[in-house]
């Protein structure tokens, strides 16, 4: 089975742990059933990982699968991995792992789709919902967690908006980023993050205009602003130049929401992170629309994966 996943941005700057984005940058996985062992082969980013053997989370997620799905856990596996998304930048590397060695799984076992007992899967590898929710369904995704564990609901974003993803080339661990957060905030800063993330549903779905005003952001951002001050400088540039700019996910990224055929737009994102120096990688995007998909592969056929060109035996 081959699996396409999309990157995604958690939050969207007051959205905290609740909205998520998905965007046009993939990461495939190809994963076979064998006669015995555990292959895995990596390309592009996280090539490093390919031998990590079973803590690979590609693996680790296919393996809790086959033990949701009351299956045993096959003779071998082989695994190919082509990656395009950042790690360790916060656009969803680790979430996109997860669903794809849930989807790869399930589909080897005969159940493809997708349904709300991977939403809870993965939310417990991943430790919350927002990132998986989007790579599952595309578009704009809200999550939350209800009784019966976590849900979400997708929702389809203006067509004007336009993301910009300026990655740099550090990367930081979501656990530090996490540990940066206080335990408690004012209730006047969790009252102004309650209107904001209200507003930024109407601005990403039907008012593009107010995205400057809708993506202030006073329950993490702040807080995680002196771990990486160059992207705190980032975020402050792009604001002061009327670009609604948000830190992705736990950061370092950041994602700047420009809205086609205005100004400032996507050349005035290049120019000003340019400005930064050469450490920082500035790419246009779109909303990916589709989420996570599944593609049977016969047996013995080579395959080209993605626009690297690379060919999968």
């Amino acid at each position: 089975m081959r699996v396409r996943v999309p990157a995604t941005s958690a939050n969207l700057g007051p959205g905290f742990d609740a909205l998520g984005l998905a965007l046009t940058l993939y990461d495939e996985v190809e994963a076979e059933v064998t006669g015995g062992g555990l292959a895995i082969e990596v390309s592009g980013e996280g090539a490093g990982t390919a031998g990590a053997g079973e803590r690979h989370l590609v693996v680790r997620a296919m393996r809790a699968a086959f033990a949701a799905a009351g299956r045993a856990q096959p003779p071998g596996l082989a695994v190919r991995c082509i990656n395009a998304i950042p790690q360790g930048r916060g656009l969803g590397s680790s979430a996109g792992a997860v669903v794809a060695g849930l989807l790869a799984a399930r589909a080897l076992a005969g159940a493809e789709g997708a349904d709300g007992g991977l939403l809870a899967l993965a939310t417990e590898l991943e430790g919350h919902p927002d990132n998986a929710a989007a790579c599952l369904a595309g578009g704009l995704t809200i999550a939350w967690q209800a009784g019966a564990g976590p849900r979400s609901i997708r929702l389809d974003l203006a067509p004007a908006i336009a993301p910009v993803a300026c990655v740099p080339a550090s990367s930081m661990a979501t656990e530090a980023a996490r540990r940066a957060l206080p335990a408690t905030v004012p209730h006047a800063d969790a009252a102004a993050n309650a209107g904001r993330a209200a507003l930024l549903v109407a601005a990403l779905t039907r008012a593009p205009e107010l995205l400057l005003d809708a993506t202030r952001d006073l329950l993490h951002e702040p807080y995680r602003a002196p771990l990486m001050p160059a992207t705190a400088e980032v975020i402050g540039r792009l604001r002061r130049a009327g670009i609604a700019a948000v830190l992705s996910g736990a950061g370092p990224s950041v994602l700047a929401l420009t809205v086609t055929g205005e100004t400032p737009g996507p050349a005035e994102v290049d120019s000003i992170v340019g400005q930064m120096g050469k450490q920082w990688h500035v790419t246009p995007l779109d909303v990916d629309r589709q989420g996570a998909t599944i593609q049977s592969v016969p047996p013995g056929v080579r395959t080209r994966i993605g626009d690297a060109g690379q060919f999968l035996a």
